[in-house]
């Protein structure tokens, strides 16, 4: 098959009606934070086995298309001995990976930071490739402040994300492009606005000047929220109203799909939010959908607690998040609901 032909089916597999998209690619400090929580030591074989259970999910594939795993998960094995990319392939989900090296302080930028992983990608994705990988993920982070993004951070992080992308394409690999504008603070709805419109301009333009084909890569962008310190917290309504106007100024209709990150929301405030946007936007020219790490998991992290007899109920509730994300895709999920696990 043509690098075209690859590109195009990668993304009819990911981008499907009433699915989104799991992300379990934590780095080792995230996990190690995340296990910490529920008291279970972040060694390789709890994180085998926790990424196994989530994999392992029956009938997950009824509401999520694609997988994001982290570059040790391509390697590991489930407990007979399956390839854990192969076990997502076999519930007909697409295994991707993340392939950014993490943030560092941008120079001449203070506030801002900038992530690193450029250097040898195209050879890493091939290895990538061959174990199973057929897309690819990188972010980028946008503390908001008096003085950040600066001018310097948006056109740099874009450039980052452009590049990333146009190598990502060359190889066969769909890139999911994720500029996160930061929870933390305490702006306004309107300043996080503000600043999403400019960082959405930022990014396609340089997508624009790489040469990145639209159709063949999704968008994984924050929703426009409140900061988490801000004395108005914004509702599901009002979250909806304001991130649609700033994606359709910036965001061009042939990106085939939005596939939004939680970025520290509850469960419950993610689906929600999601909702709102599907119930009151129906005819969007995306899709409008969920690429969800902790909204997705967290309830099946506490349920699991590393004791594998949790297993199974941890897997149902993960299973019943997923479902009610599923619902959010089209607008049918209804606060009551969550009761329903």
């Amino acid at each position: 098959m043509s690098v075209e032909g690859e590109l195009q089916a990668t993304v009819a597999a990911m981008v499907q009606k009433g699915k989104g998209i799991l992300a379990a690619d934590e780095s080792l400090p995230t996990i190690t934070k995340r296990f910490a929580a529920v008291s279970v030591e972040a060694n390789e074989e709890n994180r085998r086995a926790y990424r196994t259970l989530l994999l392992t999910t029956p009938q997950l594939g009824e509401f999520v298309s694609g997988v994001i795993l982290f570059e040790e998960t391509l390697g590991q094995k489930a407990g007979d001995g399956v390839p854990l990319p192969e076990v997502a392939h076999r519930q007909g989900i697409v295994p991707g990976v993340k392939v950014d090296k993490g943030k560092i302080p941008l120079a001449n930028a203070p506030g801002d930071e900038v992530t690193q992983g450029l250097d040898g990608l195209a050879q890493r994705l091939d290895a990538y490739k061959a174990q199973g990988a057929r897309f690819a993920k990188w972010r980028e982070v946008y503390l908001i402040s008096e003085h950040n993004p600066t001018p310097l951070g948006v056109e740099a992080n874009a450039e980052m994300l452009a590049r990333y992308a146009a190598v990502c394409q060359q190889q066969g690999i769909v890139p999911i492009v994720e500029p996160e504008v930061l929870l933390d603070g305490d702006h306004s709805l309107q300043r996080c606005a503000e600043v999403t419109e400019v960082v959405l301009h930022a990014v396609f333009h340089a997508l624009h000047r790489h040469h990145v084909v639209l159709e063949w890569m999704l968008l994984k962008p924050s929703m426009v929220v409140s900061g988490k310190d801000h004395p108005h917290q914004a509702d599901a309504e009002e979250v909806a109203r304001a991130t649609i106007t700033v994606l359709r100024r910036t965001v061009p209709a042939a990106v085939p799909s939005l596939n939004f990150l939680s970025g520290g929301q509850t469960p419950e405030q993610a689906t929600a939010n999601l909702n709102a946007m599907n119930a009151l936007f129906p005819q969007m020219p995306w899709e409008l959908s969920f690429s969800y790490g902790r909204a997705l998991q967290e309830p099946a992290l506490k349920t699991w607690r590393g004791k594998p007899e949790n297993t199974e109920a941890a897997q149902r509730a993960l299973h019943f998040r997923a479902k009610l994300n599923g619902a959010a895709r089209d607008g049918r999920y209804r606060p009551e609901m969550e009761q329903g696990g």
